[in-house]
This record gives C-alpha cells, structure tokens and sequence, in this order.
C-alpha cells in the first residue's frame, strides 16, 4: 500500500473513518480463502506455491488474494531469490484495528441517523399544533421533547423565571416540571433567578 493511503488509515485513530476505508477493508475481508490466509499468514511465513497447497487454491488465486491484502498493507513480502515470502504485517493490523475497529470509531458512522429517526418519532407522537400533549414518561422519549424544548430558548439570551414559565406554557402547561427538568439535564443553568440555555455539548443524557 503506498504511503498515502498508509497515512490516511492511521489518521482515522484520532478522527471518524470514511466509508471508503471501511468498505476496502470490511471488501478485503469479506471472503473465506482471504480470511484463511491471513490466519495462515499469522503464524507464519509462507510462499505463494505453499499457500496454494494449503489452501488447495491455484497459484494465481492465491497471488490474486495477496493483492487485495497488501492494498491494505496487512501483508509483508519477503524476496528469497526467485520465491517471495509472505507474512501478516501486525503492525498495520494494529494499526487498523486502532483506527476504525474501535466501538466508538464504528458507531460515529451513523451519528445523528438513529437520534434523528427516533427524534422525528417521538416528537410526532407528543406534539400536535405545536403543543406538547403531555410529558413522555419514558426517559428516553422525555430527553427528546427536552431537546426540542430547550431549542426555542436563545442561546446567549438571559431569562428570568416568569419568562422562563411563560415560554415553556406557550407548549405545555406544568412549566414548573420542565424547568425543573431542563436544569436536572444541564440544558439550561440558573443562578438567583436568571435562567440560560447551555451549549449542547454540556448537555446530559440522565438527570
């Protein structure tokens, strides 16, 4: 694998993969002789005419596999005069693994398509002209309607308390239980009275 693409896989550590790494990957992969060599290739080193033999593929298959591993550069070859050896590269395995096998690496390539799904959901569910029906007693269901809520406050805009009530009673009446709500999730800070709406990377998701 040249030294550009070597690169852009180990930048992918400390920022989200892109689905075409993923997809060279998981494609590289995605197939039982590949998987075999690459466990063969784990304890040791081998030729192509050994792996062919071993996995009772032809020569040209196995060269063919090989490709398509190195392309990743999960595969080392060795030169022995006319006869090239083969190795799993560990170093890039890791590496990879690092990069986009992570839990947090995987599930950042769908970030916002489930919330945004669910929200769309739940809020279609509990608001009808506008208007909150009744407050979810789920937890999951109410931290949605309090995101949607907290949102019609201004950020950087300082409200007092009966603005804060009037507001909220403008969607449900019981102001008092999302107010108190909306501070429990660090939506919204109060101090002597004076309420304001937080940046939503302080916000939480349990009171």
């Amino acid at each position: 694998m040249n030294i550009e693409l070597t690169l852009a896989i180990m930048s992918t550590v400390s920022s989200p993969p892109d689905f075409s790494t993923l997809l060279q990957f998981f494609k590289a992969l995605a197939n039982e002789s590949r998987l075999k060599l690459v466990g063969i290739l784990a304890q040791r080193e081998c030729s192509v005419e050994e792996l062919a033999a071993l996995l009772h593929l032809k020569e040209p298959t196995v060269s063919h596999h090989l490709t398509k591993l190195k392309e990743l550069n999960l595969v080392q070859m060795r030169p022995d005069g006319n006869t090239h050896f083969y190795q799993l590269d560990s170093e890039a395995l890791l590496a990879l693994n690092k990069a986009i096998l992570t839990q947090d690496q995987m599930a950042s390539l769908v970030n916002g398509v489930e919330a945004e799904v669910w929200d769309e959901k739940v809020l279609k569910s509990y608001l009808e002209a506008g208007r909150l029906k009744e407050i979810p007693a789920s937890r999951r269901k109410r931290l949605v309607i309090l995101k949607w809520l907290v949102r019609q406050f201004d950020e950087g805009i300082t409200y007092p308390e009966k603005a804060v009530n009037q507001l909220i009673q403008q969607y449900h009446p019981d102001s008092a239980t999302l107010r108190r709500e909306l501070i429990g999730y660090r939506m919204m800070q109060r101090d002597k009275g004076i309420y304001w709406r937080l940046p939503e990377t302080e916000w939480q998701e349990t009171a």
